[in-house]
């Protein structure tokens, strides 16, 4: 981790007709940028294991209980903590301060430990993750697939990884700037996709947008059409609105006027230009509802519930259990705010 201790997973062993399933899942939990922001970290569980639950619960697309998860209730489940703050893609370290950038080699260390702990023979194996582990499942999603012998069945999961590198209100760009401290600090350009780097900046290559089309391994975007944490921090960051014009809307979506909602009816439709390609191919799925929220398959109630998000008539869970078991193609882009009344919108 950042501060030089050993970095940690969680694992559920699976049962039944799942014992040689696996469901990796790639924590999420922001980055660090800057000297200053990496080094807070290391006093908090995203940079250092002593400060990490010694367990936790599974929830989402992590329970054990088949009334919560009906498709991968009885695999192996496993949740690799996040504590390096570069989507497990950084290499390096920073004498002067004793900070380690080692989101690579966590990476490749979890996997070969997954692998002699049974992954390796796995007949079915899924890579998901959530925020900045979903970013980081887009990024390890060809690796991941490596692992395995061609027979095994190998599909990539991103929630709320769709990061934009979109204009803020001020019109500036909060997460380029960001990512370029990320990129620059953690020495992650050389785990960063050639088939990306070869055209464009390394910054650029860290934008799931200039990422998503040349995966090769099936994959399935599950994501917030105004992901709240993009919507908090990234679009409307407090530095982006020093005189508060947006706090009222920020907060309740009901306060805002018509060109703050075309604001985000913008975004949104920036996100789907990012994935226009992606969804031509047959092996892809996507979930793109029209809510205020992040993160989705990890919380039960986003997940499987009676009142959970849909598009259509069908929830998260069934959309994607449907298009990793090729039971049917989910290509599902819901209708622009403020149509949905599935939403469990959050405010962060």
């Amino acid at each position: 981790c950042l501060d030089g201790t050993l970095p940690g997973y969680h694992l559920h062993r699976g049962f039944g007709s799942g014992a040689n399933s696996w469901v990796i899942h790639l924590e999420g939990g922001g980055w660090c940028n800057t000297i200053r922001s990496c080094v807070f970290r290391k006093t908090t569980r995203r940079g250092s294991s002593k400060f990490m639950e010694k367990s936790i619960n599974f929830t989402g697309i992590l329970s054990n209980k088949a009334e919560e998860n009906p498709d991968f209730y009885n695999w192996n489940r496993v949740r690799v903590r996040y504590c390096d703050g570069a989507s497990f893609a950084g290499e390096g370290q920073n004498e002067a301060n004793k900070l380690y950038f080692r989101g690579q080699r966590i990476w490749l260390a979890a996997m070969e430990e997954l692998m002699a702990k049974g992954m390796q023979n796995a007949n079915q194996a899924l890579l998901s993750g959530c925020s900045a582990g979903g970013l980081a499942s887009i990024l390890h999603c060809d690796e991941f697939k490596n692992l395995f012998p061609e027979t095994t069945k190998v599909k990539c999961l991103s929630d709320a990884g769709l990061f934009l590198d979109a204009t803020n209100v001020a019109g500036g760009h909060t997460l380029r700037d960001m990512y370029e401290g990320v990129v620059t600090l953690q020495g992650v350009q050389k785990n960063l996709p050639s088939t990306c780097t070869s055209q464009k900046d390394p910054t650029s290559c860290f934008f799931p947008q200039n990422l998503v089309s040349n995966v090769k391994t099936p994959m399935f975007l599950l994501n917030a059409a105004y992901d709240a944490w993009q919507v908090d921090q990234s679009l409307i960051p407090s530095l982006a609105d020093p005189h508060g014009l947006w706090r009222a809307c920020k907060t309740d979506r009901s306060h805002c006027n018509s060109s703050q909602i075309q604001f985000f009816q913008d975004f949104r439709n920036q996100m789907l230009d990012a994935v226009k390609i992606f969804s031509e191919s047959n092996q892809n799925g996507l979930f793109i509802n029209s809510c205020f929220a992040h993160c989705q398959s990890e919380r039960k109630d986003t997940w499987y519930e009676n009142d959970s998000p849909r598009i259509g008539n069908k929830g998260i869970a069934v959309s994607v259990g449907d298009w990793f078991f090729d039971r049917t193609a989910v290509k599902a882009i819901d209708c622009p705010y403020s149509c949905d009344k599935t939403c469990h919108d959050v405010i962060l």
